[in-house]
């Protein structure tokens, strides 16, 4: 399986976002360096590279994601950022039930949730309103997600999800609206970027 094995925070810096929004603690620090000025067409490259890089997916899977968009009712941007909200892998992390999304795929391929009461251990699983994704019964009393749980207390869980932390479940209410993502991204850019 592939995936992104670089330095974080270093990705981080390149691409201007906070560790923070990957769910990490890490501090990006103070570090001036003279960068060129990108071109209209590197400006629209980085914001892909960006948002593939929050959401941990490949070119390949991103492109699927970004022509399933295109073909939605609605604006293709914004239909391509509710796509990839609603992975499984990414609802886990928003519900605070994985530190990270890396840490929420990870929940996800070892077989320690569900999805209405069905096993799931595919990351890119699409959820839709009324799913119930939730921690196995067996898993609950696990001492990984009272750690998980103590660490991500403070997260808010986004107004399209609905969690019950006691019982280590969570709802999808409603679709995502842009409005309601609390992400740095231009999507037009990445529409630009597809559309040439």
């Amino acid at each position: 399986m592939a995936r992104e094995m670089g330095p974080i925070v270093k990705r981080c810096r390149y691409l201007g976002i906070e560790p923070s929004l990957l769910g990490s603690s890490k501090k990006l620090g103070k570090r001036k360096r003279n960068m060129r000025k990108l071109s209209e067409y590197g400006i629209q490259l980085k914001e892909k590279q960006k948002v593939k890089f929050i959401y941990g997916v490949l070119e390949k899977q991103f492109r699927n994601y970004y022509e399933k968009a295109e073909r939605m009712h609605g604006i293709a941007g914004e239909n391509l950022l509710q796509l990839l909200e609603l992975r499984l892998d990414n609802v886990v992390y928003r519900l605070g039930y994985g530190r990270t999304r890396k840490e929420a795929r990870q929940i996800v391929r070892h077989n320690l949730v569900t999805v209405n009461g069905k096993k799931a251990n595919i990351p890119s699983i699409q959820l839709k309103a009324g799913d119930v994704v939730a921690v196995k019964e067996s898993k609950k009393d696990l001492q990984r997600f009272k750690d998980v749980l103590d660490v991500t207390s403070s997260r808010i869980v986004p107004e399209w999800l609905t969690a019950n932390h006691d019982e280590l479940t969570g709802t999808v209410t409603t679709l995502p609206k842009r409005e309601q993502l609390d992400l740095p991204i231009n999507e037009t850019l990445i529409v630009e970027l597809y559309s040439k």
